[in-house]
């Protein structure tokens, strides 16, 4: 592969009250930043816990000459804290050629920056360059993904082995890859993206708040003409939704809703959203009534279906997106 030794990279890392994490994570990608021009950025995303004051008053005590802190000065959720970062480019103005967006709980292991910069480097076509994230215990984190749709709405509700046999090209969660691929999306708490391509695609969304904006971002860089490719051998450790609270999450917040029923209505209409969320409820149905015959319990958020449609009424009563929250965790 090139060498992409003249190529600058602009790794992003977003903090949202874990400065300890976000310490940990810029150390770990400044080790792998070496040989490869560029610099790393951490933006605050106006944690209000002295989160900005302890990584300034680190980043200083430890010379990392590399590293700047900035406060983006308002939490906008995820999308919003990373376009801050990258519109501020590298310390000295310039634009990168690629953007590494690191999640503050998640660790590149030897080689991982390295490698999706070489691939981004060779393969001009390629717009997103996304690692193998797994955890602690080296399992795999689900990281690749096709474009959600009615039918994988279908599919995801009635979790059904029929169902799922004959709907498995529309099923969102991809297959561990066990070599590169052209895939629909990638999470994006390891993910390089051709700064290109960022422009292209305009850069994140910032009505999302949290989930679905990388999603979002990789549709547009894909209808744009942009590959993005998922590379097994870049790995990094990823702990997963520390910031955000995911896995403690009892029943799952108004934001999450308003992302899922913004990126079908943005990308697919009004009326694509309206199908998508019935094709949910009429999985649902087959589910519920496949469990009157069957025990055992379900991983379903308490009262999920309850507040999608709730939701969904509330948006179509009102024709726009309902209970966004001022801040949450990001």
């Amino acid at each position: 592969m090139n060498q992409p030794a003249d190529a600058r990279v602009l790794t992003i890392v977003l903090n949202y009250r874990t400065p300890a994490l976000t310490l940990r994570a810029v150390e770990t990608a400044l080790k792998e930043m070496e040989g490869l021009a560029g610099a790393i950025t951490v933006v605050d995303n106006d944690s209000g816990d002295g989160s900005y004051e302890i990584l300034t008053q680190a980043v200083q005590e430890r010379g990392w000459s590399r590293v700047r802190v900035l406060q983006s000065g308002r939490n906008g959720g995820y999308g919003a804290g990373n376009n801050f970062g990258i519109r501020q480019g590298l310390p000295d103005g310039s634009a990168p050629d690629y953007i590494y967006i690191l999640n503050s709980d998640a660790f590149p292991e030897p080689g991982a920056i390295r490698l999706l910069a070489e691939y981004l480097q060779a393969h001009p076509q390629v717009g997103f360059a996304g690692s193998r994230l797994h955890g602690e215990d080296g399992v795999y984190h689900q990281t690749a993904f096709r474009f959600p749709t009615v039918f994988s709405e279908f599919e995801g509700a009635a979790k059904t082995g029929p169902i799922s046999r004959l709907l498995r090209r529309y099923i969102v969660a991809l297959p561990e890859p066990g070599e590169a691929q052209v895939v629909d999306w990638m999470a994006g708490a390891s993910l390089m993206v051709r700064h290109r391509t960022f422009e292209d695609a305009g850069g994140f969304d910032e009505r999302f708040f949290l989930y679905f904006e990388e999603t979002d971002l990789c549709l547009r860089a894909r209808r744009a003409g942009w590959l993005s490719v998922y590379l097994p051998q870049s790995r990094v450790m990823h702990i997963g939704s520390v910031s955000t609270g995911m896995k403690s999450w009892k029943r799952i917040p108004p934001f999450w809703f308003d992302s899922r029923l913004w990126f079908f209505t943005k990308n697919h209409g009004v009326a694509y959203a309206g199908a998508a969320t019935l094709a949910h409820l009429a999985g649902a149905l087959i589910f519920r009534t496949r469990r009157l015959f069957r025990k055992g319990s379900t991983d379903q958020p308490v009262h999920f279906l309850r507040d999608l449609v709730s939701h969904a009424l509330r948006c179509a009563w009102h024709r726009r997106l309902v209970g966004r929250p001022s801040a949450a965790s990001v």
